[in-house]
C-alpha cells in the first residue's frame, strides 16, 4: 500500500511541476514536438523508401537455363523443389523454351519476322525464373544453383544488378540513421531545458534532502514530469503526420507520381503514432533522467 500511494504522490506531484512551471513545460514541449516533427517525416520518408526497395530488390531475378538433356519432367520438378528450398528464395517459376521463345518475341516485337526462322530449331533453354525475398542473399543462392547437376548456366544481371542492390541497403540504413539522429537531438533539447528547469528549483531539492528524502524520491517526480511532456510533445506531430499521409494517400491512390507504391495507410499509420508515442515518451524520460542525475550528482 505505501509503495502504490509513493507511487499515484510522484504522478501527482510530476502534474503539479508541469503545472507551476508550465513556461518551461512548454519550452520542452515545444522542443519535442519540433523534434518529433522532423522524426516522423523522415520516419514516413525513410519507411516509403523501404518499402520501394524492398520491392525492387523482390523484382530482381535469377535466371538458371536448364540444360538441353534434361527432358524427364520429374528430373525438372526435382530440381524445382530443391531450388524452392534454398534459403531467401521467395518462389520458383518453371518456363518451357517454347515459352521463353514467346516471352522473347514480346519483348522485341520487331524481331518477330526474324525469330520466327529459328522457331522449329529453337535455341533457348527450359528455364528457372527464381524470385528473392532480398537482394544480399543473390550471390550465395547464385553459387548453389550453379553447381546443381542439370543446370548449364545461372544470369544474374551482371554487376550493375549488385551495384542496385548496395545502393538499395544503404538508402534504407540511412534513413534508419538519420531518424536515431534526431531522437538523439530531442533528448540533448529536453535535456538542456529541463536542465534549467532543475536549477530553477534547487531550493525545493536542497529541502527535500535536508528532511531525508533519497535520490529515487527526488528524482520521481522530474522523470513523470519529463514523461509528461513527452506525451504532450507528441500530440500535435502525431496529428499532423497522419492527417497529412492520409490527404497524400488518398490524393494519389496509393501511387505517387505514377510509379511509386506507398505503403498502405492502414496499419502503418497505427503503427507509426505509436511508435512516434514511445519515442516522445522515452525522448522525455531520457531528457529529465540524465539532466536530474547529473544535477543531484554535482550537488551531492
Amino acid at each position: 500500500m505505501i509503495l502504490i500511494r509513493r507511487f499515484f504522490r510522484h504522478i501527482r506531484e510530476g502534474f503539479i511541476g508541469v503545472k507551476r512551471h508550465f513556461a518551461m513545460a512548454v519550452s520542452s514541449a515545444s522542443a519535442v514536438t519540433i523534434t518529433l516533427l522532423l522524426v516522423g517525416v523522415f520516419a514516413v520518408f525513410a519507411v516509403n523508401m523501404g518499402y520501394l526497395t524492398r520491392e525492387i530488390e523482390q523484382s530482381i531475378s535469377l535466371v538458371a537455363l536448364i540444360d538441353y538433356d534434361v527432358t524427364d519432367r520429374s528430373k525438372v520438378d526435382s530440381m524445382q523443389k530443391q531450388i524452392q528450398n534454398m534459403e531467401g528464395v521467395e518462389r520458383v517459376e518453371y518456363r518451357t523454351k517454347d515459352e521463353e521463345f514467346d516471352f522473347y518475341n514480346e519483348a522485341y516485337p520487331d524481331m518477330v519476322e526474324f525469330s520466327e526462322l529459328y522457331r522449329e530449331d529453337n535455341p533457348f533453354h527450359d528455364t528457372f525464373i527464381i524470385y528473392l525475398l532480398d537482394g544480399e542473399g543473390m550471390s550465395q543462392v547464385k553459387q548453389k544453383i550453379s553447381v546443381m547437376d542439370g543446370i548449364s548456366s545461372v544470369e544474374d544481371g551482371g554487376s550493375n544488378t549488385y551495384t542496385l542492390i548496395n545502393i538499395l541497403h544503404v538508402t534504407r540504413n540511412a534513413g534508419g540513421i538519420l531518424i536515431l539522429a534526431l531522437v538523439a537531438l530531442a533528448i540533448y533539447l529536453i535535456y538542456n531545458t529541463i536542465k534549467i528547469t532543475i536549477a530553477t528549483r534547487k531550493d525545493e531539492i536542497w529541502i527535500m534532502r535536508n528532511v531525508g528524502a533519497k535520490n529515487g524520491y527526488i528524482r520521481a517526480p522530474f522523470l513523470v514530469e519529463g514523461i509528461i511532456i513527452g506525451i504532450f510533445g507528441s500530440i500535435l506531430p502525431i496529428g499532423l503526420i497522419v492527417y497529412a499521409y492520409y490527404r497524400l494517400y488518398e490524393a494519389t491512390g496509393g501511387i505517387l507520381a505514377g510509379v511509386i507504391t506507398l505503403v498502405p495507410f492502414y496499419p502503418f499509420i497505427l503503427y507509426l503514432t505509436v511508435a512516434m508515442l514511445v519515442v516522445g515518451v522515452f525522448v522525455g524520460f531520457m531528457g529529465s533522467y540524465i539532466s536530474v542525475c547529473r544535477y543531484l550528482r554535482l550537488t551531492r
